[in-house]
């Protein structure tokens, strides 16, 4: 084997690839803390401290394999900063005369590794990463000329492919999908479960973070850093889902409330987005459990999670490499509006919203329906710019890489692709936020008051966004009544006038 330099990115921490089956001396692999990273987003400060943590970890990993590691550090005085910089300057170093990647989940990083094999005079080869169960065109091949590509058949035909949750041919239990199982407020405090809890103390890579003067946001408390750094603490999380969790989790999936910012929530998108654990596994685990505690554990749990893993995260990249680059500049809608200063600070008097951006900052975390029926309605019904709603999702969630992020945002979220991922946009007024919990209680404004003063700014903009949207959304047959209701309302001047002036003094909310 020639001398080679084998390139792994922070998001592709898979101790399982065949990459390392044997070790080889030949091999060196190529690890790095980048400004190109850390800067081309404002992260979360958990964010930038868990990727690092975890990538140092699995260095240490490979290298007790008898590895040969090249790391760089944030810091290190060598660390140019800067991915083909690096590269070059290793392989002149080290005589390397083949140079490997693993195909890299985000376009830009795509589009730089195919532009750095043209620079550099040595051959190049890309491997897959082994993580997902479908390969990057699998999606675009299978809705071949489709406008809209429709995440049910896909997920049942993955079910069918890999034997998951199936009877012969048939699903198991009789039913393919239980969403609308997955629906209920959570009542009783008593159900809540404890959540498994990591305390790392990271206060030097904190403490580098701050000397390099990387601009993040959000908080930490450094010395009781709470997310999984390593492969062995990812499946411990998955063992605690299993053990804790699951028996609730489809029920509540949905579930808004102040009592829990977890939930039953598995909390485990940061393991799977770095490839510490892998979808599969987490799948036959997930199976395996339930069909020892069948007696315990209904169908709908484990349906409502495994559709999460197989169903939306194979869908939604599948989405993502069918679509770039052209769908990160997609606005439908035209929208263009600032997203307000208390996005970054949770400062408004709408409870909703100030209890799930605040959470976000807390712990780099919220669960989808705070994302998309909380967060992301209001940016919809706002008019904010999708380029905004982006940049704010990608930064501060621990678990946001673009492939998830931006078809989850600029698609699901804000129908931005006018209709790529979903068949309507998902809006709604303060009724279905106060339906799925507590977070209209003691809120500055009433979720049943349309005008006035104390008005909840959702009911108001949830017409308004229908009404300056008409020409967009009228003929599609999901909405129509929504304009027919519209159109009787005798306040309907009023309603909208009432949006008018809150969309003027939005920072005031």
């Amino acid at each position: 084997m020639p001398k080679t330099l084998r390139l792994i990115l922070g998001d592709q921490l898979n101790s399982t690839h065949s990459w390392f089956e044997s070790p080889n001396e030949n091999v060196i692999y190529l690890m790095a803390e980048m400004r190109q990273e850390t800067d081309y987003v404002k992260h979360h400060i958990q964010k930038v401290m868990a990727f690092f943590t975890a990538m140092r970890c699995f260095a240490d990993h490979l290298k007790n394999e008898g590895r040969h590691v090249r790391y760089f550090k944030l810091d290190d005085p060598e660390n140019p900063q800067k991915l083909d910089q690096i590269i070059t300057n290793l392989i002149q170093k080290e005589g390397i005369e083949k140079f490997e990647y693993q195909l890299p989940d985000e376009y830009r990083l795509d589009q730089q590794l195919k532009d750095i094999c043209k620079l550099i005079s040595i051959d190049s080869e890309p491997f897959d990463t082994e993580h997902f169960l479908t390969e990057r065109s699998f999606l675009a091949q299978y809705f071949e000329g489709k406008k809209t590509y429709l995440m049910e058949s896909f997920y049942r035909d993955i079910r069918k492919k890999f034997e998951i949750l199936m009877d012969g041919k048939e699903p198991e239990g009789g039913k393919w999908n239980y969403d609308h199982d997955n629906r209920s407020a959570l009542t009783d405090k008593r159900l809540l479960r404890k959540h498994l809890e990591f305390k790392h103390d990271l206060s030097n890579i904190y403490q580098m973070i701050q000397d390099q003067k990387i601009e993040t946001f959000g908080n930490v408390d450094p010395k009781n850093f709470p997310w999984p750094i390593s492969r062995t603490e990812s499946l411990d999380l998955l063992d605690h889902f299993c053990e804790n969790l699951l028996i609730h989790f489809g029920d509540y999936q949905d579930a808004l409330t102040t009592w829990d910012p977890f939930l039953f929530h598995s909390r485990l998108s940061f393991a799977l987005n770095t490839k510490m654990i892998s979808p599969m596994e987490v799948v036959r685990k997930v199976q395996s459990h339930w069909h020892e505690m069948r007696d315990e554990i209904s169908i709908s749990q484990v349906e409502g999670f495994i559709r999460q893993i197989i169903g939306w995260r194979e869908y939604m990249r599948g989405i993502y490499w069918a679509k770039m680059p052209e769908f990160s500049k997609m606005n439908f809608f035209g929208h263009d509006r600032k997203l307000p200063s208390w996005f970054w600070t949770g400062k408004t008097k709408m409870k909703c919203i100030s209890q799930s951006i605040n959470q976000s900052l807390d712990l780099a975390y919220a669960h989808h329906i705070q994302r998309l029926m909380v967060i992301g309605n209001f940016a919809l019904l706002a008019g904010i710019d999708p380029d905004e709603v982006d940049a704010w999702y990608l930064g501060i969630y621990i678990d946001a890489i673009e492939w998830v992020e931006i078809t989850n945002t600029r698609g699901m979220s804000q129908f931005a692709d006018g209709g790529i991922v979903g068949t309507k946009p998902y809006v709604s007024s303060a009724n279905y936020i106060k339906k799925q919990g507590n977070y209209c209680t003691h809120c500055a404004y009433s979720s049943n008051q349309k005008t006035g003063d104390k008005a909840c700014p959702f009911n108001s903009l949830y017409w308004h966004f229908y009404d300056r949207n008409r020409e967009f959304l009228e003929k599609n047959p999901r909405i129509g009544m929504a304009y027919k209701t519209l159109d009787r309302m005798k306040n309907k001047a009023q309603i909208l006038k009432q949006a008018d002036e809150y969309l003027e003094r939005i920072e005031e909310l």
